[in-house]
């Protein structure tokens, strides 16, 4: 069986009609009932389970940390099973696999929104910053892994205001248009309109979504 014939199965069931800014206002909405009203973020799963068994049609794709406290179903309102297509790994950096994912999220399962969102006091950001500040070596694959987020780190230097925190926004910010200048596809998507790519920061104090672009 062909390739695409195997991500047309895996596809199965109709796009989302949403729009990217329609998506975007869902995100906002959802992330002020968490920090309203978490009670009611609550879900009927079993429910769910069974709606979207069949396929997917998920109108948002989220891009973020794998901090254990970044969740991004919670963070969003309790958005439901397949409502969002979401990557995780440490520092939310695009690496091909992240990449892939998002291309198959917004070709071929229509997400007409992806966001990149960092967070407050991110370990792998940390780490960049004391990479560039004492030049520390790491063990393993933390080191590499860690290596792609040190330009962020290195521009944001000794500039005004927190340097981790700093280094947190600017490194979602050029995640965010890594995606686009890496990605024919998704670049192609955004040019019709079709797709919106946007970064934001996660306050884990106050349970806050800031959008920053």
């Amino acid at each position: 069986m062909g390739g695409s014939a195997l991500l047309s199965r895996a596809r199965a069931a109709t796009p989302t009609t949403i729009t990217p800014d329609e998506a975007l206002a869902k995100l906002k909405a959802g992330n002020q009932k968490f920090i309203d009203a978490p009670q009611l973020c609550e879900l009927d799963i079993a429910k769910q389970r069974k709606g979207v068994a069949g396929g997917q049609s998920p109108w948002a794709t989220i891009l973020t940390c794998a901090d254990s406290r970044v969740s991004p179903e919670l963070v969003f309102g309790g958005a439901g099973l397949g409502e969002l297509f979401v990557a995780r790994n440490a520092g939310n950096m695009a690496d091909t696999a992240t990449l892939g994912t998002i291309e198959y999220g917004a070709e071929h399962l229509g997400s007409p929104l992806i966001v990149v969102l960092g967070h407050q006091r991110c370990g792998a950001v940390a780490a960049a910053c004391e990479v560039v500040e004492k030049h520390t070596k790491l063990p393993g694959s933390i080191g590499p892994m860690v290596e792609a987020i040190v330009p962020a780190a290195q521009a944001v230097m000794g500039k005004p205001g927190d340097f981790v925190d700093n280094a947190v926004r600017e490194n979602a910010r050029r995640t965010a248009a890594k995606i686009v200048s890496s990605s024919a596809i998704v670049e192609e998507l955004v040019h019709a309109g079709k797709v919106k790519v946007v970064y934001a920061r996660y306050d884990l104090d106050s349970g806050v979504v800031e959008f920053l672009s």
